[in-house]
């Protein structure tokens, strides 16, 4: 993926709460997945809008953080959750 990239959950992937662990999942067919606390927050903005880019300006300014670390760390994991047909661009 690249800066320009707008990426998004792939068809049939959901962002879904599971109240009864008290987490949130990535919901598939017949697949599920937990992500972390770090792949939470950046799936939360894979809106189908925001470029790879914008995702991490928006982050570097919410955790005061270096954009261009952001974006290196960014792209590699949504390209490894693309690899997985999670996320599509």
């Amino acid at each position: 993926m690249r800066p320009d990239t707008v990426p998004r959950l792939a068809r049939g992937m959901k962002l879904r709460e599971d109240k009864a662990r008290a987490q949130w999942v990535v919901l598939g067919p017949e697949r599920m997945f937990v992500p972390d606390e770090i792949a939470l927050e950046v799936i939360r903005l894979l809106d189908g809008t925001s470029s790879l880019a914008a995702i991490a300006d928006t982050l570097a300014a919410r955790y005061t953080a270096p954009r261009e670390e952001i974006l290196a760390d960014i792209t590699t994991m949504l390209d490894d959750l693309a690899a997985k047909g999670v996320v599509t661009a």
